[in-house]
């Protein structure tokens, strides 16, 4: 009789931390094999993103962490581990020396963007642009914004192109996008 309780109790508290947890999985795809959770910012749901261990790695190198993890809100254009791959062989490996902090912060501060941008609001901006929009980054310089078809191409200030391969990954204190390509300032 005991141990049918125990078994009803947890069955019932499963059922309950299911529950609860279903909304906030079916608003926010998964990343890097992880949930991501809109109650939880932007650091604490990278983390736990296996495509997203470079960038975490780069953060926090770049003391960004802390910023990343604040009230906010974010936009953020989040380059997987893949993307990270596509520079140049020594590129990352150079970028988190601590003498090269200052390179590390403004190119990862140039896929911040202020405010919490979904893809619609980005791809409203872009049509009310006619076809393109521009968009200030918290370094301080542009990226803009256009539609292939129903993908999102960010250009950077070099002229490369990233796209967005996840949309609409919401957090506490923003939004990630993630991205294909690292953008450059």
């Amino acid at each position: 009789m005991r141990q049918m309780n125990l078994r009803a109790a947890l069955a019932a508290a499963a059922a309950i931390t299911l529950a609860a947890t279903a909304p906030a999985l079916a608003k926010n795809p998964m990343v890097g094999g992880a949930a991501m959770y809109p109650n939880r910012n932007i650091v604490q749901n990278a983390v736990n993103s296996k495509d997203h261990t470079t960038l975490v790695a780069a953060v926090q190198a770049a003391g960004l962490a802390e910023t990343l993890s604040g009230k906010g809100p974010f936009t953020v254009f989040a380059p997987t581990n893949a993307a990270f791959g596509k520079l140049p062989a020594g590129t990352v490996d150079s970028l988190v020396k601590p003498e090269n902090k200052g390179t590390l912060t403004s190119i990862l501060t140039y896929h911040v963007v202020p405010g919490r941008m979904t893809s619609g609001a980005i791809a409203g901006k872009i049509r009310a642009g006619k076809g393109k929009a521009t968009f200030k980054t918290v370094q301080g310089a542009t990226l803009t914004g256009r539609m292939q078809g129903r993908t999102l191409v960010l250009t950077d200030a070099k002229g490369g192109t990233s796209r967005v391969t996840i949309a609409d990954v919401m957090q506490s204190n923003g939004v990630i996008h993630v991205v294909d390509t690292v953008l450059m300032p």
